[in-house]
């Protein structure tokens, strides 16, 4: 396969080069939006458009997403788009995006400024995530200047949503290196109502386009940031008044659905292969398991996968002994 055969299409090519695409999206600050229920999302979400790429038979879909982006829309057949992108793009419309700055631990924490943006319920990504888990259609909502203005950037990041307080529930993810399995998480925690995600310095990209995908733009939703020091990462949890729980498959822990919950917790979930690390684990202030049955563990089923244990301690998480 050669080179993208139109500069302007440089942000399309080889989407399945894990590390091109690393290099590329931090050189140029984007990130690449598939489909049009996740493109209408990044929009509704506030991030630019760079540019777009897509089959013929969804120019009428995409009208008014495309309204106005000129020379950077760019209409080719499925065997060009393949041809550039390295893969059949089933989808069949792909979008280039600016990525935005990230914010901080400490700003995640203390939740968005007064005054600043739209309220989570009315926040339209959000509320198709929760709302339309399935197949629901996506519906663009524009995006005053003032609105998108909170939090721009670089690095993502959800849009600040105006009066909504600083977080009580956090999901804080550590090593995870999966996309698909970031993404997913995303997915669940905003659906359920989580109210940020922290990642660890070595997880993966939420702005990767498998990460994505598999969210089907829940990425947009919620906010998160990216700890600086993984070594002392909890300690800043804990300064904010977080109450930090570890999830291990340990059934000597205490069981999740038992455990107290004040105004803010964290629930801290490990990488795919070990889970949390021995560090994590033991500056954690309380390990938690989800119960298993003991048939199925006397048979040798001994945890879930990281997807469905996050969805089923979100749904935890959120329970609220206020």
């Amino acid at each position: 396969m050669h080179d993208a055969p139109d500069p302007r299409l440089t942000d399309f090519v080889h989407l399945r080069d894990v590390e091109l695409r690393k290099s590329l999206e931090a050189e140029h600050g984007l990130f690449i939006a598939e489909g049009e229920k996740v493109i209408r999302r990044a929009v509704a979400a506030g991030y630019p458009v760079r540019s777009v790429l897509l089959t013929r038979r969804w120019v009428d879909s995409l009208a008014d997403v495309l309204a106005g982006l000129g020379d950077r829309v760019h209409v080719v057949d499925d065997d060009v788009m393949e041809e550039i992108t390295g893969f059949p793009v089933h989808r069949g419309a792909l979008a280039s995006m600016e990525r935005r700055v990230l914010p901080s631990v400490a700003e995640i924490l203390a939740g968005p400024p007064r005054g600043g943006g739209r309220t989570a319920e009315a926040d339209p990504v959000r509320a198709q995530v929760a709302a339309e888990p399935g197949r629901a259609q996506a519906a663009a909502e524009p995006v005053r200047a003032e609105e998108a203005a909170a939090g721009e950037g670089r690095d993502g990041g959800a849009r600040t949503t105006g009066e909504r307080s600083a977080p009580g529930r956090v999901l804080v993810l550590e090593d995870l290196v999966d996309h698909g399995n970031v993404g997913a998480i995303f997915r669940c925690a905003a659906a359920l109502g989580v109210e940020a995600v922290i990642l660890s310095p070595r997880c993966a990209d939420p702005l990767y386009r498998r990460s994505v995908k598999v969210s089907m733009g829940a990425v947009f939703a919620i906010p998160y940031a990216r700890m600086a020091d993984w070594y002392d990462g909890l300690a800043e949890l804990r300064a904010a008044g977080f109450l930090t729980l570890a999830l291990t498959p340990d059934q000597a822990a205490a069981p999740l659905d038992g455990v107290e919950m004040p105004e803010r917790v964290a629930l801290l979930l490990g990488s795919e292969g070990d889970g949390l690390s021995s560090r994590w684990l033991h500056e954690a202030d309380l390990p938690v398991c989800i119960p298993m049955s003991p048939a199925a563990m006397g048979l040798g089923v001994d945890s879930l996968n990281v997807v469905a244990a996050a969805a089923i301690a979100c749904h935890g998480l959120m329970r609220r002994d206020r």
